[in-house]
């Protein structure tokens, strides 16, 4: 993952989507908590325009976040080392569907449980049972969802539904007939990779035109759910 952040594809066209969806709804200054970090990549994107901090249970991880110089404290989603209302905004990427998440209503009420009234919520989980395959099992999947469904998670916790739509969707036919392809094969591992050039520039260009489309068009279907939340409150109050 670390090697892959900077200029891979997917990492890359995701971090745009992220942005597009975030940055309007957070002021200059923000505090950020990116729950569930990695290796800090986009922490790192972040504190251009946020004050940001980070949680990950991985030592490994933690020690990538050092090496780039960002803020981060080991922790549990289900259990955060930061008291109640610390955050402006707080993100989730690909940490709800994990199997250490046990219970991803309660991992979401204590997201919930960090931010400020008035505050947000960024989620992105990866999509649709029909696309399960040997990149789910190699990265410890849970489960893929609906848009219904986190939908229903985050409100279930009293949040704001301001935002949900899929995304990587005009790549589904390629990741539908891949997994279809692990399926019939056996194939296993991770995707997480460098593709030849031209399918990197390609499969990039594609996700960074849903990054410019996403804030105004909802997608039927693709490989991943984003969604954006806010907490109900002033959001003058801090």
């Amino acid at each position: 993952m670390y090697d892959a952040e900077d200029r891979q594809w997917w990492y890359a066209g995701m971090r745009a989507i992220s942005l597009a969806l975030l940055r309007p709804q957070v002021a200059p200054g923000a505090r950020l908590l990116d729950a569930g970090c990695g290796t800090g990549r986009n922490l790192e994107e972040f504190a251009g325009w946020a004050r940001t901090a980070g949680v990950d249970l991985s030592e490994e991880a933690l020690r990538f976040c050092r090496q780039r110089g960002v803020p981060a404290t080991r922790g549990r989603v289900q259990a955060l080392p930061f008291p109640a209302g610390a955050f402006d905004a707080v993100t989730s990427f690909d940490v709800l569907y994990h199997r250490w998440i046990e219970d991803d209503a309660a991992a979401v009420a204590e997201l919930a449980r960090v931010m400020r009234p008035g505050g947000v919520l960024l989620v992105r989980v990866p999509a649709l049972k029909m696309l399960w395959g040997a990149h789910d099992a190699a990265v410890h999947s849970r489960h893929r969802y609906t848009t219904r469904e986190v939908r229903a998670l985050l409100e279930g916790q009293g949040l704001q539904v301001v935002r949900i739509s899929y995304a990587n969707t005009l790549l589904f036919p390629v990741i539908a007939l891949r997994r279809l392809l692990d399926r019939l094969t056996g194939r296993e591992g991770s995707d997480v990779g460098f593709l030849p050039a031209p399918l990197e520039w390609a499969f990039g260009s594609l996700l960074r035109l849903e990054a410019r489309l996403l804030p105004r068009v909802t997608f039927p279907l693709g490989a991943s759910v984003f969604a954006l939340a806010r907490k109900p409150g002033d959001a003058s109050r801090r």
